[in-house]
């Protein structure tokens, strides 16, 4: 028998099994223990969730755009930037504003700490308010098949990579006490209509205060009357969002909400 012992790898560090379909509901728990591991490290109870397009760009982003644009397309798409760059600015401000409030609640516990998608547009403006108040903000970014984006502004320390839909989709819904909603596309639908029908169907059974942010831009996207009208959801359930084109006045909804329905009540539930 040879001396020589064959070199063995134990299965937890066998990339070729970890990677292997037999091995995917580990990697499905890695992303809730990974990340519970370091909210917990960082005291980090609950969060403010920004949602919104990782289109819309700043204003100092779109008046540079402006200033290039060449042509008649150029011009319009140019145009349309600028226009639509008051609700970054808009998301940016009320973070911050928010992130303020929220340092002054608790000098251990982190509560209400802004929390966003992780990527450009609506999401790095919210992370950048956030930063700006020198206040500690997460990042729940996802694996996708696109250029990579730069957001300098998530904490490092709570900056998430995900690379399943579903998983990141739960850390956004399990710490949130509150939401808001600004102009998206289809992944902004798409997390907007799963926390109203958790909402809706009661399996999230904490309040959930949930803002629409751009009145004129969801009255046209989304026809809740419709919907109402036609049957398919309840009168009531129109109630479930805040629509509000103010920053004030959504500033002073939120707190007013947490303030009475999540303050006494730290920690991660739905």
């Amino acid at each position: 028998m040879s001396s020589r012992r064959r070199a063995q790898t134990k299965a937890y560090q066998d990339p070729g099994f970890l990677n292997s379909k037999d091995a995917r509901a580990l990697r499905i728990l890695s992303e809730y223990l990974e990340p519970k591991s370091r909210f917990d490290h960082h005291k980090v109870d609950d969060t403010i969730v920004f949602m919104g397009s990782a289109r819309i760009k700043s204003r100092e982003a779109a008046e540079e755009m402006l200033r290039k644009a060449k042509g008649e397309k150029d011009r319009e798409r140019a145009q349309t930037a600028l226009k639509m760059s008051a609700y970054y600015e808009a998301a940016r401000e009320l973070a911050t504003r928010l992130t303020r409030w929220s340092k002054e609640l608790d000098r251990v516990e982190r509560r209400f700490v802004v929390c966003t998608g992780g990527g450009p547009g609506i999401m790095e403006a919210a992370n950048r308010g956030a930063a700006e108040a020198k206040g500690m903000n997460v990042g729940l970014t996802i694996s996708l098949p696109a250029e990579e984006f730069d957001n300098p502004y998530v904490t490092r320390e709570l900056a998430f990579h995900f690379h399943y839909f579903f998983m990141r989709k739960f850390w956004f819904s399990y710490l949130a006490k509150a939401v808001i909603v600004f102009p998206g596309g289809y992944g902004t639908l798409d997390e907007l209509f799963e926390l109203l029908t958790l909402v809706q169907t009661r399996k999230m059974k904490k309040p959930m205060p949930i803002v629409l942010f751009g009145t004129e831009y969801w009255r046209e996207v989304i026809d809740f009357d419709a919907l109402a009208r036609h049957g398919t959801i309840d009168a009531k359930d129109i109630e479930l969002v805040y629509r509000t084109d103010s920053v004030d006045d959504a500033y002073d909804w939120i707190v007013a909400q947490l303030a009475e329905k999540a303050l006494a009540q730290p920690g991660a539930t739905l």
